[in-house]
């Protein structure tokens, strides 16, 4: 099998299967379209309260990985389902694992937006 050789038309059609992947995990994924809201609330808060470059790029790295963790935990149910549709202990702790990481970062998260916009709020007020 010879590698395909380099094409910006192949490289461009990556990025539709990246999107069709985004795009799917918003549209199947609850949690994914509540971590969506609260990344577009910080977003606009982010705006209103005139975020230094550090703090935007905190914000953006914490959105990021929450976003990265959905999609993998995602990733591995779909395919631990494909695997073996029927309850399997050893498939449930790895889904069990997964699903800690996303809860991990979302934490991470919003302790880092916490610190970030807390006091901003409180100058504020």
């Amino acid at each position: 099998m010879s590698p395909n050789k380099f094409s910006l038309k192949s490289r461009f059609g990556s990025f539709r299967f990246a999107m069709n992947g985004l795009l799917s995990l918003l549209k199947n994924e609850h949690n994914s379209r509540i971590h969506l809201l609260a990344a577009i609330l910080a977003i606009i808060t982010g705006t209103i309260v005139k975020l230094n470059h550090y703090e935007w790029s905190l914000l953006i790295i914490v959105i990021g990985i929450v976003f990265l963790t959905e999609l993998l935990n995602s990733s591995l149910e779909s395919l631990a389902d494909l695997i073996d549709p029927e309850w399997n202990e050893l498939i449930m702790k790895a889904k069990d694992y997964s699903a800690a990481a996303v809860l991990i970062s979302a934490i991470i998260a919003i302790v880092v937006g916490g610190l970030i916009f807390i006091p901003k709020i409180l100058d504020l007020i």
